[in-house]
């Protein structure tokens, strides 16, 4: 049996080296009982011991033999436990030093002692002289009084806590099975901690938990919770989940079930991981009666210690069957595991785990492979097979997260499965990526992994065979020697004759083709047959249930090593989707031609029409004591040729007429609409009537004689002789007057647009003018936006009317630039300014 199977010294047995014992006080200390125990040789010859005459020894003689006999074996006795004491303290410094558990930290002792070629307590010696030397006794003597103060030296059984855990150590390396372990546990380690009550959860395989071992609960309890299926969640499931354990301050709090939640509902509860070598034996679950605080980290890790010691105890015992049956439950070993995987028609690997000088799990052996196996990276068996996991394949904890999952599943018994995990092998620092299904189990103290790599053949042959389906193609292949033709199912589908007829071969092709496709189909067959080069050409194919098919035929010759034609390889693609859409995309490409040529036909003449009534440059209108300006500027966008039109004449009476109007809509009607009704207004004001009668007249023209068109207006006459305008307005924005550095916009007038009504009366307005004003008319096209307001934009041309250039024909050219209109409409300004 190795150290860490040997039963310590309970705690009667003392720590402090050098201490005598009874009435061999005096004889030799420590360091001369060491040697002693060393060498183990037969003891001297007694002192005192006379013999008689015939060699006999004598009464006194035998008596002080007797004497030195049992001094010999109290120092001997005392020697040895004064050597597990240092043995123990060799032990707690280790503990100190590494971060580890006691159980752990056994183990490290006997390997470093094996490995130094001296006896256990040579070794520990030293260990405690480095530790003097180093003096790392203080901060072991620190660590040792903080973890006292943390657990409670006056509890029943106090002391300092590495007696307590090398005693609960004791106990449980000494211990028969689990229950004996909880037993020792409570007493030593968790009383003193304020808990009541631990349990000592085995798990099973297939991830149930079985009450190996119970303390602190009444024996119903222990039964109602002898067994809990897989996959019930409860707080030792819980602390499955998480290396460190699952810490409750509460239970009520979590819901979750437990054993003895009805004595303690409100008490704390911690669940550790009881492991060893990186996989799970189970868990250790700890009860408090009142809510637990968060405890010191010497309390936490003084826990995991003795969730390593149960790990032991579970790992080391089996468990026996749940109807009483004594035979331990067999666990397959790794010739077994292989054997299994040799009978697997899928590639699989046998793992062992592979533990660090600390006992901790590092990576996994691959023990054996199968004769199935299929190396990502293409390395026969021979160069994987003995190689670490991580080794063989380092991208196994990279994204694909594959050693994790060994790990997990090794840790917990829980198999795992996956469907297309992609697999990265690095060949010569090339990454090379698989996709496989994958399956992890554990069997006893080995993991199978299995892997189905997908066969990138049959892969690419479906993704063929779908990508062919979708583009109705059919692939061929004809051998010109023997005559062999191959045909996939596609082409028979595409021909529209059944695969027991049999393929036609391409010299009979023009026999299935319309006849008007022959020399197409002639000219495709010389140039692959006789000239030897790719070729294709579109046919129409006519099939045997009278359907005829847009084809295309693309094909290519193959040669052997002589330069001679032997076979013949290509496909057909039914472009007949293609054909007709490119039919329909022609006609409607012409039809759009012409009636593009009928709308820029129609544009050109509204322009001509338009630029012959009202060309965009015209000479300033002469009139005695006025200066008058106009500004036209048509429309961006030639199809939005609208109808605005103005218009400044001198009248026979003198006065000046001065308007300007819009037409709705927009092309020719718009452009000859707009002729009409300006040539009638200049006819109409001969008359010498007013603004309002001239508009009233020139409503019923707009209804009557234009086919109902509708239209705004403003007209004016001015008189140079008393300096007046008298205006009305048909619809239309008033005029504006700019007087030294103010602009307003004259009063809005009652008026309705033109053509509305047969009949409609305008109400008539006289200005004054003074000299130098400037009054301005103008079309909708100078201000309209489509995100504000007609009162906005009257606003903002008032703001920018109030600056004055020197020239009228500055101020008008400077409202256009300024212009802030976004309809893209005709645009027309009227200037007059008085001198």
């Amino acid at each position: 049996m190795s150290e860490l199977q040997q039963p310590s010294e309970p705690e009667g047995t003392g720590v402090s080296p050098g201490a005598g014992s009874g009435d061999d006080a005096a004889g030799p200390g420590l360091l001369a009982a060491v040697p002693t125990a060393r060498e183990g040789g037969a003891p001297a010859a007694v002192v005192g011991a006379d013999p008689d005459a015939a060699g006999r020894a004598t009464p006194v003689g035998r008596l002080a033999a007797t004497v030195q006999r049992l001094r010999r074996e109290v120092r001997e006795a005392q020697a040895e436990a004064e050597g597990r004491a240092l043995i123990e303290l060799a032990k707690g410094i280790l503990v100190e030093r590494l971060g580890c558990g006691p159980a752990q930290a056994a183990r490290q002792l006997a390997e470093l002692t094996e490995q130094a070629g001296v006896t256990p307590l040579e070794f520990a010696v030293e260990v405690i002289n480095q530790a003097s030397r180093d003096r790392l006794s203080e901060v072991t003597t620190a660590f040792l009084a903080a973890t006292s103060e943390g657990a409670g030296d006056d509890a029943p059984g106090g002391g300092s806590s590495a007696v307590r855990l090398r005693a609960a150590e004791s106990g449980a390396l000494a211990a028969d099975d689990a229950q004996a372990v909880a037993d020792s546990l409570l007493e030593h380690a968790l009383t003193p901690l304020g808990a009541v009550a631990v349990a000592i959860w085995a798990l099973g395989a297939d991830g149930s938990l079985t009450l190996a071992g119970s303390a602190g609960f009444s024996a119903a309890e222990a039964g109602r919770w002898r067994y809990v299926p897989p996959g019930v969640a409860t707080v030792a499931r819980r602390g499955l989940g998480e290396r460190s354990g699952r810490w409750i301050g509460c239970l009520s709090e979590t819901g979750l079930p437990s054993v003895g939640q009805h004595h303690h509902p409100d008490g704390g509860r911690v669940a550790v991981p009881a492991s060893n070598g990186g996989r799970i034996h189970g868990v250790l679950e700890i009860v408090w009666p009142a809510p637990l605080e968060p405890q010191p980290p010497q309390i936490v890790r003084q826990v995991e210690a003795l969730a390593e010691l149960c790990a032991h105890t579970l790992e080391n015992h089996a468990l026996h069957r749940p109807d009483d049956d004594p035979t331990p439950r067999p666990l397959p070993d790794v010739a077994e595991l292989t054997a299994l995987a040799d009978g697997l028609h899928d590639p699989a690997l046998v793992l062992v785990p592979h533990l660090d000088s600390a006992g901790e799990l590092v990576d996994f052996r691959i023990h054996h492979v199968n004769s199935r196996f299929l190396d990502p990276a293409g390395r026969p068996r021979g160069v994987v097979n003995g190689a670490l996991l991580l080794e063989a394949y380092p991208m196994a904890a990279g994204e694909s997260e594959l050693f994790e999952q060994v790990e997990r599943v090794y840790a917990t018994g829980e198999p795992f499965r996956a469907h297309r995990m992609r697999l990265t092998a690095l060949v010569d620092d090339v990454p090379l990526a698989a996709v496989a299904d994958i399956n992890i189990s554990r069997h006893g103290g080995s993991v199978l992994l299995i892997w189905r790599i997908e066969d990138e053949t049959a892969r690419l042959a479906s993704l063929l065979q779908h990508a062919q389906r979708l583009g109705r193609i059919g692939g061929f292949e004809e051998n010109l020697l023997t005559g062999e033709i191959t045909w996939n199912g596609q082409l028979y589908s595409l021909y529209g004759r059944p695969a027991t007829s049999g393929p036609v071969p391409l010299e009979d092709l023009p026999a299935h083709a319309h006849p008007d496709d022959a020399v197409a189909i002639g000219r495709f067959l010389r140039t692959l047959v006789h000239h030897r080069r790719p070729a294709s050409t579109a046919f129409r194919l006519q099939r045997p249930d009278g359907v005829t098919r847009h084809i295309r035929v693309v094909a290519e010759p193959v040669l052997d090593s002589d330069g001679r034609l032997f076979v013949v390889r290509g496909a057909y693609q039914d472009i007949s989707a293609h054909h007709w859409t490119e039919v329909a995309l022609a006609a409607t490409r012409d039809q759009l031609a012409h009636t593009e040529q009928q709308a820029s036909e129609r544009n050109r003449l509204a322009l001509q029409l338009q630029h012959a009534i009202m060309p965009p440059a015209q000479a300033p209108l002469e009139a005695p004591g006025l200066r008058v300006a106009v500004r036209y500027r048509p429309a961006e966008t030639q199809q939005l040729v609208g109808g605005d039109w103005y218009d400044a004449v001198v009248l026979p009476s003198g006065l000046v007429l001065l308007c300007v109007g819009d037409v709705a809509g927009h092309g020719i009607e718009a452009a000859t609409s707009m002729v009409v009704l300006r040539n009638a207004l200049r006819g109409l004001a001969v008359t010498g009537a007013g603004p309002g009668q001239l508009l009233s007249w020139l409503n019923m023209v707009a209804h009557h004689l234009t086919g109902a068109v509708t239209a705004t207006a403003v007209c004016g006459l001015y008189d140079p002789e008393r300096r007046t305008l008298r205006w009305a307005r048909a619809g239309h924005l008033p005029p504006v007057l700019v007087r030294g550095s103010d602009a307003a916009a004259l009063p809005l007038l009652k008026g309705l647009l033109l053509g509305a009504l047969p009949e409609a009366t305008y109400e008539e307005h006289e200005v004054q003018l003074a000299v130098d004003d400037t009054l301005l008319m103008y079309t909708d096209g100078l201000i309209e936006r489509r995100d504000r307001s007609v009162e906005e934009s009257l606003a903002q041309l008032l703001t920018a009317a109030r600056t004055v250039p020197p020239t009228l024909d500055q101020q008008l050219d400077r409202l256009l630039t300024h212009s802030r209109s976004d309809t893209d409409d005709d645009t027309c300004i009227v200037g007059v300014r008085v001198a």
